[in-house]
């Protein structure tokens, strides 16, 4: 049986296009997809499924022994606004399949590990503007406590112990193939919906909160040519910066207006508005882009214009 890659949270908004896109590059039979619960048609349907809990040890060593795994993706976590809700239940998962899987590697049983952070692992004392590579973090949210701390963990593993570990910080990833998750990023999903449906939306951010955001296709490239880089290349350890575009709920709002002239957004900033606030405005990339070559290719314009096209046609496929 050859060699194969395991995804580890698959179903999720990140997990589902990316096994396609590692599908596509290795071959269906080669990437084994898993989640606690089952996922869309053509991701259930295009290749290997297994029902696993990612805080299982035992049950992720079988499938890495059933399967010869030598890559593991580990995209499991509950996200940021999500976290806030249930704080223990959120560290518990984040952490614990993250320590399985850097075990397992350190056992040498699996090659390579990919595991992803976030911007959340900045603090309200972070430099907000061009945030460095390297810089002061404090997290506020639990989300961001456990990825600062998987950061050290992934780094400390590679130092101590030779483990091949890869990350990079993601900042709010868009997309309209798969619903968002739970992040404070979210409502640049939602305003695509609610503004073809309704032509209009209520955003649970102020107006002139400016995030770093990625489409999704950027964000699965970035994944991919991480984890195809030659090791002497990778020379962070913990998790490299990824930026690609920021913006406001209202400069997106009104490059939506450009294509949909009635569209209308109001505000109502909720609990995630302080999390926002505590995050960068813009990341600077520089690192991942000397380092291995990272480049963007989607800007908002490009963003938008697919955005309401995808989103159209599967409102289109609803009726």
């Amino acid at each position: 049986m050859a060699e194969r890659i395991l995804i580890i949270g698959a179903c999720g908004q990140i997990g589902t296009e990316l096994t396609l896109k590692l599908r596509e590059i290795h071959g269906n039979d080669q990437v084994v997809a898993s989640d606690i619960r089952e996922g869309a048609e053509e991701l259930m349907e295009s290749g290997p499924f297994e029902l696993l809990n990612a805080t299982d040890d035992a049950h992720i060593r079988q499938v890495i022994k059933d399967y010869d795994v030598k890559e593991v993706y580990l995209m499991a976590a509950m996200l940021s606004a999500t976290a806030e809700k249930a704080p223990m239940k959120a560290w518990d998962l984040n952490m614990d399949s993250l320590f399985h899987i850097l075990n397992i590697a350190k056992e040498g049983t699996i090659k390579k590990v990919f595991w992803p952070s976030s911007i959340a692992v900045f603090g309200p004392t972070t430099p907000k503007v061009d945030t460095p590579q390297t810089t002061v973090m404090e997290p506020t949210t639990v989300y961001g406590i456990s990825k600062q701390t998987g950061e050290r963990w992934c780094e400390y593993y590679h130092r101590k112990f030779g483990v091949d570990v890869r990350s990079i910080r993601y900042p709010g990833i868009i997309s309209y193939k798969t619903l968002p998750g739970g992040g404070t990023t979210d409502y640049a999903i939602e305003i695509f919906h609610e503004a073809l449906k309704n032509s209009t939306y209520t955003s649970f951010l102020a107006e002139d909160v400016a995030l770093p955001m990625m489409y999704m296709d950027d964000a699965i490239k970035a994944t991919v040519d991480v984890m195809q880089a030659p090791s002497e290349k990778i020379k962070v350890r913990s998790s490299y910066n990824l930026a690609a575009m920021s913006f406001t709920p209202e400069v997106l709002a009104n490059e939506i207006k450009k294509h949909i002239k009635d569209f209308k957004i109001s505000y109502d900033p909720d609990f995630r508005q302080s999390i926002a606030e505590s995050w960068p405005s813009s990341i600077d990339d520089t690192t991942a882009r000397d380092d291995w070559g990272w480049e963007h290719e989607f800007d908002l314009d490009k963003l938008t214009t697919t955005m309401l096209e995808g989103v159209g046609k599967t409102l289109k496929a609803q009726d």
